[in-house]
């Protein structure tokens, strides 16, 4: 091999050595940044642009993608201690003309937190109600998505508010009163009489119990390094005594059954997306859904855990559009009789 090509390749592999220590360094380092930094990523990838938006003193954060037109706004809500960005698994597979909007959450990552707010499941869907008047999300009905707190929310909203809303989805919502408690819920009850609530298992403070709350959530087994979990951690520690504060809050008398005491108001075509092997909130929900809601498709996902929108985000963005459109046309259809 001639000396100008070896001495190519030294410059090279010196060249790249540097961003590729960097990452290293990153990675083992500092892996909540990281972590921070593969969502602005992927945000940016995916055309998805965040805005602040505000109601009086309360500043709402929230992406979006597209404008609004013929077809309706869709509206996502995510779970508790999430934020906006883990709708973007779903988005890269929803088509790009459509109007989205994800947003956080009352007193999650960008939205304010307030100790004098009201963190109960009808404060929440108040608050969101702010957030689409603010941005005149419902000058034309919109569909509304949720999962998990936020498909409580996002039902309880569709009850209250049946003019904004034009037709609803429903990840695993929460909310629903069973018959008997699955074996998360008998450990929550059980944390709640001891007062542990240090112990909740979706407000992991290490990274064995971030793992713990994965293999919770889902049912595919992911292998998620050492370093991650760490970093996924570190981004939660700070808030985790206002998760504990809203935790406490939902599952109280006030808010714990609020779907369940609203979901025969719900008027909108109704779709209900749930995991079968959902070891946090059972899946026999769905029928209490489908039997309460007039106009309501189920659709049960096998092989799939509580975190549908992770496992499973291809074949959801695919149920929501199908969806969508069967509503849609259907609408059309009565428009030209």
């Amino acid at each position: 091999m001639d000396l100008d090509v070896v001495n190519m390749f030294v410059i090279a592999g010196g060249t790249l050595a540097i961003p590729i220590l960097a990452f290293v360094a990153s990675f083992l380092l500092w892996p909540s940044a990281l972590i921070r930094i593969y969502y602005w990523y992927w945000r940016r990838a995916l055309g998805m642009q965040v805005r602040y938006v505000r109601h009086e003193d309360y500043q709402f954060c929230y992406s979006f993608r597209g404008r609004p037109g013929n077809k309706p706004s869709i509206l996502m809500l995510h779970g508790f201690s999430a934020h906006k960005d883990m709708w973007l698994n779903v988005v890269k597979f929803l088509p790009k003309n459509l109007h989205l909007v994800c947003v956080d959450m009352p007193g999650h990552e960008g939205t304010t937190r307030s100790s004098l707010d009201d963190l109960s499941i009808d404060g929440q869907v108040k608050r969101i109600h702010q957030f689409v008047e603010c941005l005149k999300l419902n000058k034309k009905p919109f569909h509304l998505i949720g999962t998990s707190m936020g498909g409580h929310v996002a039902g309880v909203y569709a009850a209250h508010y049946p003019s904004d809303v034009c037709s609803l989805s429903l990840v695993c919502p929460a909310g629903l009163q069973y018959s008997t408690d699955n074996q998360f819920v008998q450990r929550l009850k059980e944390l709640q009489e001891s007062a542990a609530v240090e112990k909740i298992p979706l407000i992991p403070s290490t990274p064995e119990e971030m793992s713990e709350m994965l293999q919770l959530c889902s049912y595919v087994r992911f292998r998620v390094p050492q370093q991650i979990l760490q970093g996924l951690v570190d981004v939660r520690i700070p808030h985790n005594n206002f998760y504990r504060k809203l935790f406490l809050e939902i599952v109280s008398e006030k808010s714990r059954y609020s779907l369940h005491q609203n979901m025969d108001k719900i008027k909108v075509p109704t779709q209900i997306i749930w995991g079968k092997q959902d070891q946090v909130l059972d899946v026999s929900g769905a029928d209490m859904l489908a039997k309460s809601i007039a106009n309501c498709q189920v659709e049960l996902l096998e092989n799939c855990g509580h975190s549908v929108v992770m496992e499973r985000p291809r074949k959801t963005a695919k149920l929501i559009v199908d969806f969508l459109a069967s509503v849609h046309s259907t609408d059309n259809d009565k428009k030209l009789d």
